[in-house]
């Protein structure tokens, strides 16, 4: 049975919209029979921020260990979405190069990283051809469904 425009309770979404901003969640699905409803942020993940701990070195031995942050405007346009929870990986194996590095350039289907979900190591392909101008991930870090992972221009 399709739901009409007018049918939809939109108190409803902006109740889910609001528990999402309550509980920082990016998603969220609710179904009674055949209806059902899907919130979801992913522009917001796009401008979390990133913090690095304090550490005992220089100021540019700190600076060359920021990650590359691009505008949130860009962010969100250029983005490479993770297409499903689990764990980043930015090598095929521990102590081996990475993938990708911040301004080298990449071919369309070129492997950016792999995330690991129940046992299975999943590559992710790049959508485009550009040029990598962030990481937004590090090694061994839990991504979820819609996280922006790398930045290509």
């Amino acid at each position: 049975m399709p739901i009409k425009k007018n049918d939809v309770d939109q108190q409803l979404i902006r109740d889910l919209a609001g528990i999402l901003d309550d509980t920082n969640l990016t998603e969220i699905e609710v179904e009674s029979g055949d209806f059902r409803v899907r919130v979801s942020r992913q522009a917001a993940a796009a401008a979390q921020s990133f913090s690095i701990p304090a550490v005992a070195a220089s100021p540019q031995a700190v600076a060359a260990a920021q990650p590359a942050v691009a505008p949130v405007a860009d962010t969100a346009k250029n983005a490479v979405p993770s297409p499903m929870v689990g764990t980043a990986y930015r090598s095929p194996a521990p102590g081996s190069d990475p993938f990708i590095q911040v301004g080298q350039s990449v071919r369309e289907g070129q492997t950016l990283l792999i995330i690991e979900a129940m046992k299975t190591m999943n590559q992710i392909p790049s959508p485009r051809s550009g040029t990598v101008s962030a990481i937004l991930v590090e090694d061994g870090q839990p991504v979820e469904y819609g996280e922006p992972l790398v930045i290509i221009d």
